[in-house]
């Protein structure tokens, strides 16, 4: 099975996510999105594929999404928010051929595995 991570080695979320993934034997491509954060289109696709909006991938710890009123914007805001300043991402966001998930709680990756 393929896998793609976009992954913050920070995170013990993202960490998990990665564990299961390696203990399941899949090819993984690890993204470190911080440093190579996905285009705008991509974010698009991987919310909808995830089933969720982008408010809902839109990441409110340490970030200053709330000040800037992003948890109440539109998609197309908070896409565009999200392309400039990826720290805005909630991580980790797996990709499988079964489906895309937002892993928190890092459960949901069984979905699609």
């Amino acid at each position: 099975m393929k896998a793609t991570i976009w992954h913050n080695p920070r995170c013990s979320k993202s960490r998990m996510a990665l564990q299961r993934l390696q203990e399941v034997g899949a090819d993984i491509e690890v993204i470190e999105y911080l440093k190579h954060p996905p285009s705008r289109a991509k974010l698009e696709q991987l919310y909808r594929d995830a089933g969720i909006t982008p408010a809902q991938g839109l990441r409110l710890g340490g970030t200053d999404a709330k000040e800037r009123g992003l948890p109440d914007a539109d998609d197309a805001t908070v896409l565009d928010a999200m392309a400039a300043d990826p720290k805005l991402i909630e991580r980790p966001v797996v990709e499988t051929e079964k489906g895309v998930r937002m892993c928190r709680p890092p459960e949901l990756i069984e979905e699609i595995l």
